[in-house]
């Protein structure tokens, strides 16, 4: 497979994720009192949320369902060209298409497209920008709205892990779908991708795929916002501890990525996290993955915390058990 040296410049960013939940009072509750998120907007299904400094009117639109997990996940377009590119490049790749969709009250239409395992992407260039009202216009312009400090208070929408059993093929479809690159990965010793973290711009990563432990389809492993500094994730920590919110592992740093992180599962399930991913940023235009093995990996994160084993595991939504 040959590893492209440059993502796409037809997509700009991770744009929103849907969240499914069968505990929607209790997850909205979450998310904007003790997790940090303001509600931009509700309509019948709904909560479109977003961190203080997303210039969207939504990075996580949380939906009323049966079930937990991820809705879609969706990307904006670097210009209405580049969207009309991808979608050529989507329709000749052999995956799975929904086609074209309304959009809703956060963005315009978008085109919808799926990987080998469940997963619902979409593609969409005409955006709702958050139009702070005069109770949340920040004292800098040149921020998206106020800084409220409550909850955990992220600052924006950073990255998400989706759950495969076929890691290998995950990354040929957002290599020719996004256009995405390959920043670092995990090679098991039986040949297998054990995970791959991807880019479509300069960031180090905005999507990974993991390997299926828990024997679901298309499930989450987790959603992740981002806070300017490591003393925010200490703060969110007894945030968290005050309001009964379980804490699965963290604060610690991981050795792939580097990020300092913090994982809670909110009242639903599903897994969420705090990261501090510093200055690094993908320049170099000929950039090679970093390989991981196997071996590396069972040392645990970078301070050496083992991995616990519900962080293999559990997804969303729960797998049930055979009769």
């Amino acid at each position: 497979m040959t590893t492209p040296t440059n993502p796409s410049p037809d997509i700009a960013h991770l744009g929103h994720v849907e969240m499914l939940t069968d505990r929607y009072d209790a997850s909205l509750d979450f998310f904007t009192r003790v997790y940090g998120l303001k509600l931009s907007g509700e309509d019948d299904t709904s909560a479109y949320l977003r961190a203080w400094d997303d210039y969207e009117f939504c990075t996580l639109k949380l939906t009323r369902h049966t079930t937990t997990g991820v809705g879609h996940v969706a990307y904006r377009a670097a210009s209405p060209e580049g969207l009309e590119r991808r979608v050529r490049a989507i329709e000749a790749s052999g995956f799975k298409r929904h086609g074209w969709v309304d959009g809703d009250l956060s963005h315009g239409r978008a085109y919808r497209f799926e990987d080998p395992f469940g997963h619902v992407f979409e593609l969409y260039w005409d955006t709702v920008r958050y139009a702070p009202d005069a109770d949340d216009t920040p004292a800098l312009k040149n921020m998206a709205s106020r800084f409220h400090a409550s909850g955990a208070c992220p600052r924006r929408l950073d990255h998400l892990n989706l759950l495969s059993e076929d890691v290998t093929e995950f990354r040929r479809f957002m290599e020719t779908c996004l256009g995405a690159r390959v920043t670092e990965l995990i090679r098991l010793d039986n040949g297998r991708l054990g995970g791959c973290w991807f880019t479509v711009n300069n960031k180090t990563y905005d999507l990974a795929c993991t390997e299926e432990h828990g024997g679901g389809n298309g499930r989450l492993h987790h959603v992740t916002f981002a806070t300017d500094s490591r003393e925010d994730i200490l703060r969110a920590a007894d945030i968290f501890l005050e309001n009964g919110v379980h804490i699965e592992t963290g604060p610690h740093k991981h050795a792939v990525q580097g990020t300092f992180f913090l994982y809670v599962w909110e009242p639903a399930g599903n897994r969420v996290e705090l990261a501090n991913a510093g200055a690094r940023l993908i320049l170099a235009p000929d950039w090679q993955p970093v390989v991981w093995t196997e071996t590396e990996r069972r040392k645990g994160q970078a301070w050496g915390l083992k991995t616990i084993e519900s962080f293999h595991t559990h997804g969303t939504p729960p797998v049930k058990a055979a009769p």
